[in-house]
């Protein structure tokens, strides 16, 4: 048994110690924590403590992945796949491999936050130190802000579509250069604010009916791609069915690294929600319920659902005269109002579903994570929510340029924190961490480290991060390109081997016995 080491007991102002009565800034505690006497509050509040029960079963994991996938996005990352020169089965093959390294990952992670009942940016101080994880906190929380204003806009574009079909005299309000403010029009601003408020109410509501919108969400948008495969297959004939969205351009050894690079476009893809997954593993009853939910949502899933997206894609050429990638723009041409409300409706309530999974509750964790005491769980995610605003996404989505250099300049720092959070918890501390020392502020804490970071983990994250986003910044220099493709892969490695070399064979190493970590000098 370890021993439990008692914190300081300094409050905020205001500040009432109690596992029932922790002060928050708004809203009632969701999380479901139980808080003991002797966890130290700046670092503690119900949504950040242990689970007092972990209730999710396999299905609403399969379900949490279907709202992640089953989206506009999704859907032209997954169609875009089929339209780059490859044979269909070279396609699927790279797909497959794609998926399943992400599936292997997100077990890898989901472990660590399923044991001991705590989100991402909690288990990251057993890495970075009780302190320094909200270095990692603050990079995903900003990566998801940026991500929730776009996703929020695209959603919103479709809502756009639906008005306009059904009140035909809105279309002049959609013109930014006659009616506009901040470079969107007045019925972009009303449709993205509408939407701004329905998820703000359904986050507002906690993880269970979270957790009953994505169990829907998911299951929705196969409803209507079955419906909508079947309508396209009723006008053209099954026989117009082609998995090849464009010529095949790449045969033999050619084939290659555009599979590779299939690959490791659907490894990114993934690398926000896989990083912080540890949000929703936490709420697993079992590991292994996790594990059969990840293999449900993962693999056999984005499979399914990428052979609907082609086929669905495919036969919009013969039946339209052109090949349409966008679902709500293939909807919006049939001859129904009904139809196209059902469809641009579902596939605006998926992409919220995935608003919220990916780029919602992350932020909530993370900022909470920042002052727990005055920033409760509901209240990280409304700071969220504003900073989404704040951003213009349109603006941002309208310019390449500053999403490439923005939100891919974050991204290269997800593989690097993935990588490290890997390192520590399986290779230098072997499966092993004291939940309590999570959240104590004392110097004899597993976790304090030095004045609450942990040097190596700070290094490697900032020695992954640079030699990966080099060629994210200069992608017009010779093999830039390329390697860009490949930035989550070099920063995760990188992160992964300095961490480990520096936590075991130098000055910065950590002593590991029975789950503690504390600096050692080496040689």
């Amino acid at each position: 048994m370890t021993e439990l080491i008692s914190p300081r007991r300094d409050l905020p102002r205001g500040a009432v110690l109690g596992a029932d009565d922790l002060v928050e800034a708004a809203g009632h505690p969701v999380g479901g924590g139980l808080v003991e006497p002797d966890y130290d509050p700046r670092l503690t509040n119900e949504d950040l403590a242990p689970l007092k029960k972990q209730s999710w079963g396999s299905y609403n994991i399969f379900a949490f992945w279907m709202s992640d996938v089953h989206s506009v996005g999704g859907y032209v990352t997954a169609g875009s796949l089929f339209a780059l020169g490859l044979a269909s089965w070279q396609v699927l093959v790279a797909l497959l491999a794609g998926i399943t390294i992400v599936y292997f990952f997100c077990n890898l992670v989901a472990k660590p936050s399923q044991v001991t009942g705590v989100p991402y940016p909690v288990i990251c101080r057993s890495v970075f130190g009780v302190l320094g994880a909200n270095i990692p906190a603050i990079i995903r929380g900003l990566i998801a802000v940026a991500w929730y204003g776009i996703q929020t806009f695209l959603a919103s574009a479709a809502l756009d579509v639906v008005l306009i079909k059904l009140f035909p005299s809105l279309a002049p309000y959609a013109v930014v250069e006659d009616y506009g403010f901040a470079g969107l029009s007045a019925l972009g601003w009303g449709s993205f604010l509408t939407l701004w408020v329905v998820q703000a109410c359904v986050f507002w509501r906690g993880m269970e009916s979270i957790r009953r919108f994505i169990d829907f969400c998911g299951p929705a948008v196969y409803v209507v791609m079955f419906l909508l495969c079947g309508y396209l297959i009723s006008q053209a004939g099954w026989s117009a069915i082609d998995l090849n969205l464009g010529s095949v351009t790449y045969t033999g050894l050619d084939a290659i690294p555009v599979m590779l690079g299939a690959i490791a476009l659907v490894v990114s893809y993934f690398s926000g929600p896989m990083l912080n997954f540890g949000d929703f593993s936490r709420y697993g009853k079992s590991f292994a319920a996790v594990k059969k939910g990840n293999l449900l949502g993962l693999p056999v899933n984005f499979l399914v659902f990428s052979l609907l997206v082609v086929i669905t894609a495919s036969l919009t050429l013969p039946v339209y005269g052109e090949l349409i990638t966008d679902p709500v723009e293939t909807v919006a041409r049939i001859d129904s109002t009904f139809a196209i409300v059902l469809g641009a409706l579902t596939f605006t309530i998926a992409t919220i579903g995935i608003n919220i999974v990916a780029n919602f509750i992350s932020p909530a964790f993370d900022f909470s994570n920042v002052s727990p005491q005055r920033i409760s769980w509901r209240a990280g995610g409304m700071i969220a929510a504003v900073g989404s605003v704040l951003i213009t996404p349109w603006n941002l989505y309208n310019n390449p340029d500053v999403i490439h250099y923005t939100l891919e300049t974050l991204g290269a720092f997800i593989g690097p924190l993935f990588g490290i959070l890997i390192a520590d918890y399986y290779l230098v501390r072997r499966q092993k961490v004291i939940v309590d020392d999570l959240f104590t502020m004392s110097e004899r804490g597993a976790y304090w480290y030095r004045k609450g970071y942990n040097p190596a983990a700070v290094i490697a994250t900032v020695v992954g991060a640079a030699v990966a986003v080099i060629p994210v910044l200069v992608k017009s220099a010779p093999g830039m390109h390329t390697a860009a493709q490949y930035s989550w892969f070099i920063g995760c490695g990188l992160g992964l081997a300095v961490y480990y070399v520096l936590a075991t064979r130098t000055a910065l190493a950590v002593r590991v016995g029975d789950g503690s970590a504390e600096p050692v000098s080496v040689g």
